[in-house]
């Protein structure tokens, strides 16, 4: 597996995260093939990295409504 570097990455707030300061979910749009997604609390923790195809899928059940509480 390749190494991605993630150190200059521009992260943006999901429009789906709340805007009391919880439940942060930061994602970057700087790579083509995967999406990166971090929690916004916790910048320099663990950083899951999706296909964008797959990215696609799920922001597409959520925005439908596809996925329970």
């Amino acid at each position: 597996m390749r190494s991605i570097d993630l150190s200059v990455v521009t992260w943006r707030k999901s429009s789906y995260s709340n805007s009391d300061g919880g439940a942060c979910v930061e994602v970057s749009d700087d790579f083509a093939a995967i999406i990166p997604v971090r929690d916004s609390k916790v910048p320099h923790g663990p950083v899951l990295v999706f296909p964008t195809t797959g990215w696609a899928s799920f922001v597409s059940a959520v925005r439908g409504g596809q996925l329970g509480d």
